[in-house]
């Protein structure tokens, strides 16, 4: 395992990637180590050599006792950059780790090509954060991991994905409390804000944010560091606070479009595919879009393609509505056109995968008797009742 030591505490590194791709390091948030970007990565190592670090007091990297800063974890990267032979690189983090890619950008100017901060403030509450220093200290993490969860991941996401949610909180309580304390002073203490404007950089600056974040959300937070830095750019994707985590492919190929003005067309056009595709396979299961990448051909594989890169990322990628809503819209319409193959897919994979309720269904049909005629409405609820018998059949619905 690569370590460099600095001021007598190792520091866990992992390069990754083509040796001639640019180089782009990898920040965590406190709480979790390199591994919270473990599923971007697929994305990623196609356009970047990847260097993953973990902090100061989290992962493999050694917890030293005491209070941490800012400088001193911009520092560390700096080290591990030095290590790993990389002179330049942009650099994206999360919540912490952005916290430490704008330190990094104000104290080595010279280490950092551009900037990714994603779901991450310039200003937190110094007071709430050394309320939580305090009850880490005394009770350890354990004490903190309902809250930490509770702004860590969405709450459909955790019902989506359960296994993953129980891995962060285990590897949140199993982490050092030391290390857990005293990178939380870093954030407690930080000052950063009102160097913000005096920032330079040869790249660009994207702020990242969360729109169902509620532990930066960007207003009070994202805002204020898009203000701040001149020219900075903003995205927001449809994730709480880990967005690497709940958004990967949309996090990942957001960054390889930032980041690489100049890729070629294939690899972006294979980025907004990969982010397509899992908005896809979290609305309509992995075993219906596997059938449906399974019965590709030659004549159809390019409308797959676009669908996925344009439909499934465009569309049901956007932050405005959540998956609920988008749903219904589709029953409502397709309903409304008569396009019953589409309208069944979307009925039973809502149904099924608690997209919506069999009262959500009725209403909308209800509603759709009155804005599209009775005639399509009737159709739709004996298409769904089809559709409800099967699924409370003793297979149900299997077939």
């Amino acid at each position: 395992m690569p370590f460099v030591t600095r001021d007598a505490v190792r520091l866990y590194w992992k390069l990754e990637g083509d040796g001639d791709a640019p180089p782009l390091v990898l920040l965590n948030s406190i709480g979790t180590d390199m591994a919270l970007w473990d599923a971007c990565l697929p994305v990623l190592r196609r356009r970047f050599r990847l260097l993953r670090i973990d902090t100061r007091g989290h992962g493999a990297s050694d917890a030293p006792p005491g209070d941490y800063d800012l400088p001193m974890l911009a520092a560390d990267v700096v080290a591990a950059m030095d290590a790993a032979g990389i002179a330049r690189a942009a650099v994206a983090g999360v919540s912490l780790g952005g916290m430490i890619a704008m330190q990094m950008a104000l104290d080595h100017a010279n280490r950092v090509a551009a900037l990714a901060l994603v779901c991450t403030s310039a200003t937190m509450d110094a007071a709430a954060w050394a309320d939580r220093i305090a009850t880490v200290r005394a009770r350890g993490t354990g004490a903190i991991a309902d809250l930490a969860m509770g702004r860590f991941l969405s709450p459909g996401f955790v019902r989506a994905q359960p296994g993953v949610a129980a891995s962060i909180r285990r590897g949140l309580i199993d982490m050092a409390d030391q290390g857990y304390v005293g990178a939380g002073a870093a954030i407690r203490d930080m000052a950063v804000i009102d160097r913000l404007p005096g920032l330079t950089l040869p790249g660009p600056v994207l702020v990242v944010a969360g729109d169902r974040d509620t532990s930066t959300p960007f207003a009070g937070h994202g805002d204020r560091i898009a203000a701040a830095i001149p020219q900075a750019q903003v995205a927001h994707l449809a994730a709480a606070h880990l967005a690497p985590v709940e958004a990967p492919d949309a996090l990942a190929a957001l960054l390889v479009g930032f980041l690489c003005a100049d890729a070629a067309t294939d690899d972006a056009a294979a980025a907004l595919f990969d982010a397509g595709l899992a908005n896809r396979r979290r609305v309509l299961g992995d075993a219906w879009v596997d059938r449906s990448l399974a019965a590709r051909t030659p004549f159809n594989a390019d409308f797959q393609a676009m669908i996925t890169r344009i439909a499934w990322h465009e569309i049901w990628g956007r932050p405005g509505l959540d998956d609920r809503t988008r749903r219904l819209l589709v029953v409502a319409i397709t309903a409304s056109l008569g396009r019953w193959e589409e309208f069944g897919l979307h009925v039973r994979t809502g149904l099924a995968r608690d997209g919506f309720t069999r009262d959500d269904l009725k209403e909308v049909l209800m509603q759709t008797a009155i804005y599209a005629g009775v005639p399509a409405a009737n159709t739709a609820f004996a298409e769904a009742g089809r559709i409800i018998a099967a699924l409370d059949g003793p297979a149900g619905g299997a077939a």
